[in-house]
């Protein structure tokens, strides 16, 4: 069998290509196809369909929908193909794109050996190894569902059933020499191998093939190997022992069938078959779907960038009657639009909903600290609860006295009638329960912080609170990167933002992602302490920022779900902020009741042509209803993000489509700033955008399927039934409205400013080089949009132009009904 360094690097390689997705608790959408994203973005999509199988485009029927229907215009449609084709083929592929096939015969590389042995010998490897190693990951892994604990120490997963079998009465496994195998401390991963395989050269493909046949699984264990502290009960594993473990029961399963000495499992395996990781080339098939999401696209972008070139508005130089902050999150981007319209002196600011805060949050009763900052960042602080009034219910389904025989079987019937008695209830009346996930629960609204530095260092070592130049620092950050530096209103607004569902595995991707998957309250209550602060002021009237002695910020919450804001601290308010708190919470209402009715037209089980009053109760009400799939539609239909100035998108409708992210390059003119807001919303605003993208195109491989039949697995992950892998991606009911399309990162700045700033950073350069991200920026003072492709920007003016006469030829082509294009090739 090969050495050692080579098994390495195949585990390596492995876990590369693996899912990456963290736990339930910590749900942060991301890049899909991570492991691809060196690649340019339609290579990638190519070298994933033919390795793994995945759907990466729409179905071509989709797009010829979308052609008919106007979402695809047929002038970007030629002009796609004018692009990207030679002009002697293009009769052909017009031709094709129309009348053509509409599905490719394709055979993914993986799983031929694991198919090869069904045929030759007769074994379905999944079904005999999977139930009984998804149950014991499951147990091991298992974070409170279970009453009685696996055995697990500190040393693992291989020495935790090490113990299980030498205490146990009987073994799980069949097979003596197993579990002799097994108990044998000096064996290796490679001594298996050299069992089961007969070719040396087989490895790569032999452990690719187990792998990724649950890819769920082996990509929860790979993801907590590499983030320890990913899981609030640590289970220390490796991928290297999911696999040992996975070895030896198939190792079982083949010596029950053929005893010790089996026949070989590699007969009549190609070379194509134990070459996994090879090039792949561009067929026909996958530059017509190209072709097609190119149009899809830039159809959409077109007609976005034509409205914000005509969208030409002054700065409002009058009083300010009040500012408030928003999170970038696109579900922010309507109830913005109805204040402004509401109150026309109002201004409003987008900015990731963490509010510059790099913290740890521990609750009063907590045992545990959460982190409410974006997944990559190091807290640098804690910010503690204490005082909290709540008083915490439980519900009476969740009691020790169903444990035992006799207490049980007597509390499982009564409790079976009162389920009854409350799920009828839940139907005539949904309400708050215990049960409920709501973004209130996150932090008491009438409990204390402690923010401020008190000296103390917590137990996980890190200090409770900011100093008072920490606090300075990171909001001077802020001001600085959103513009608001001037001009400050009496009152500033922080609104965080938070979710509300019932039986909702994937709660926590509903909330903030720039808190970790957490509501965004904790952290807008403490960005509003540290602009209240006096010395916080001080330091910041040294570096130039004079906040008047009238201006107040106030923390709130957002809750997305039922479209209702809950403000802090308000008793804290001057006498004359406290009458204008009270004017601007009727604005604030009646922008909600707007935003409902908005959200509504879109829900199946709400007549959105009701009274607002009524809309937004029957909005409230679904939120808590247990039998709704739907509670929001989340980031669905996202497709922008503009970085610049109110005035860019100020009045135009974008659909609840685009994150908007505040940044003046006045205030930045070098891009100081502007490097870190676009190192932000590469990853976490690219990184939403893809994951909707891939769990749209391909829900069953890349998503997670319809989310009706998930079981929550040791509150760590989700499957279909009892046996099946943990799902990744989204599920169906949060992606089914999604138009799948890259991410336009719309920028006001200068060009050469732009591009020097994306280019200090690699992997931010590398979404919008490798087209990820498309790239534009608005010239500030010409207002001409300028594009970035192949490393430079050039001028873009496409929703400007007119036909060229070869576009005119192949649009006629495009318009032609029953073409052969393959008689035509032929000819």
């Amino acid at each position: 069998m090969e050495n050692h360094s080579h098994l390495t690097k195949v585990i390596h390689d492995i876990k590369h290509y693996l899912p990456s997705q963290a736990p339930l608790k910590d749900f942060i959408h991301h890049n899909t196809l991570h492991a691809f994203q060196t690649d340019d973005f339609h290579l990638a999509l190519q070298k994933a369909s033919a390795l793994f199988g995945f759907n990466t485009y729409l179905e071509l029927e989709e797009y010829r929908e979308h052609l008919k229907n106007g979402s695809i215009d047929s002038d970007k449609l030629a002009f796609v193909i004018q692009k990207l084709i030679p002009a002697e083929n293009r009769t052909y592929y017009s031709m094709l794109l129309k009348n053509g096939p509409t599905k490719e015969n394709k055979k993914q590389k993986l799983g031929q050996i694991r198919e090869n042995w069904k045929a030759n010998f007769g074994i379905d490897m999944d079904s005999a190894v999977h139930p009984i190693l998804f149950r014991v990951l499951s147990n091991y892994l298992d974070q409170g569902i279970s009453s009685w604990h696996f055995p697990a120490g500190t040393n693992g997963l291989l020495e935790a059933i090490r113990f299980l079998e030498k205490t146990s009465f009987t073994s799980i496994f069949q097979s003596k020499r197993v579990r002799a195998l097994l108990l044998e401390n000096t064996t290796q991963l490679n001594d298996l191998l050299k069992i089961i395989l007969e070719k040396e050269e087989l490895i790569e493909a032999y452990l690719f093939d187990q792998q990724f046949t649950h890819p769920g699984w082996s990509g929860m264990v790979s993801f907590l190997e590499d983030n320890e502290d990913a899981l609030i009960t640590k289970r220390p594993i490796t991928l290297n022992e999911l696999i040992f473990l996975e070895c030896l029961f198939e190792i079982d399963v083949l010596d029950q069938k053929f005893g010790e000495n089996w026949p070989s499992l590699s007969v009549e395996l190609n070379n194509s078959t134990i070459h996994y990781l090879t090039n792949v080339y561009p067929n026909e098939h996958s530059l017509l779907l190209q072709i097609w999401q190119e149009a899809f696209e830039w159809t959409y972008y077109d007609k976005v960038l034509k409205a914000l070139s005509e969208n030409v508005i002054s700065e409002n130089s009058s009083i300010v009657s009040f500012q408030v902050y928003f999170c970038m999150d696109d579900r922010s981007c309507s109830l913005r639009r109805y204040i402004e319209e509401i109150e026309p002196h109002s201004q409003t600011f987008g900015t990731p909903g963490h509010f510059n805060l790099d913290l740890f949050f521990q609750p009063e009763d907590g045992k545990f600290v959460t982190k409410i900052c974006p997944l990559p960042v190091v807290p640098s602080a804690v910010v503690l609860e204490i005082n909290n009034q709540i008083k915490k219910t439980k519900d009476l389904h969740f009691s020790n006295r169903n444990q035992n025989f006799l207490s049980g079987t007597i509390y499982t019937t009564l409790m079976g009638w009162l389920s009854a008695l409350k799920l009828a209830s839940s139907i005539v009346k949904p309400k708050m329960t215990s049960l409920t996930n709501s973004s209130s629960k996150h932090m008491d609204v009438n409990a204390s912080l402690i923010i401020e530095h008190t000296g103390e260092i917590h137990e996980n070592g890190l200090p409770i609170g900011y100093t008072f130049l920490q606090m300075a620092d990171r909001f001077e950050g802020l001001l600085k990167s959103t513009g608001l530096v001037t001009h400050f209103s009496d009152l500033v607004y922080f609104i965080g933002h938070g979710s509300t569902s019932v039986n909702n595995t994937h709660y926590a991707g509903y909330d903030c992602g720039a808190c970790s998957g957490r509501p965004g309250s904790v952290n807008a209550r403490s960005i509003a302490f540290i602009g209240n602060h006096p010395e916080v002021r001080k330091i910041l009237a040294e570096r130039g920022i004079e906040i008047p002695v009238n201006t107040q910020f106030i923390g709130g919450l957002h809750d997305t779900s039922r479209d209702e804001i809950v403000f802090f601290d308000t008793e804290t308010l001057l006498e004359s902020n406290t009458i204008k708190h009270a004017e601007n919470l009727l604005i604030f209402d009646k922008a909600l009741s707007k935003n409902a009715l908005e959200r509504a037209r879109k829900f199946l089980t709400v007549d959105s042509k009701k009274e607002e009053s009524k809309v937004l109760k029957n909005v409230r009400n679904r939120s808590l209803s247990i039998f709704e799939p739907r509670p929001e539609l989340n980031h669905a239909t996202n497709s922008l993000c503009i970085v610049g100035r109110r005035i860019v998108s100020k009045n135009t409708f974008l659909d609840r489509r685009a994150f908007l992210n505040s940044f003046d390059y006045r205030v930045d003119p070098e891009g100081i700033y502007l490097e870190g807001v676009l190192n932000a919303v590469a990853p976490v605003a690219g990184g939403i955008n893809l994951e909707y993208y891939f769990s749209r195109v391909d829900n069953h491989n890349l998503g997670a399927g319809s989310k009706l039949p998930h079981n929550v697995v040791g509150l760590f992950g989700v499957s279909n039934g009892v046996d099946g892998d943990l799902r990744t991606g989204l599920p169906w009911q949060m992606v089914e409205f999604h138009d799948p399309m890259r991410l336009m990162v719309i920028v006001e700045h200068f060009p050469e400013i732009v591009l020097k700033t994306i280019q200090k950073n690699s992997s931010t350069y590398n979404w919008f080089n490798e087209q990820w991200i498309h790239l534009m920026v608005i010239h500030p003072e010409t207002r001409v949009f300028y594009r970035f492709e192949k490393g430079e920007f050039k001028q873009y003016d496409n929703f400007l132009s007119s036909k060229t006469k070869d576009r005119n030829l192949v649009e006629e082509l495009l318009n032609e009904v029953s073409i052969d294009p393959f008689t035509y090739k032929n000819n």
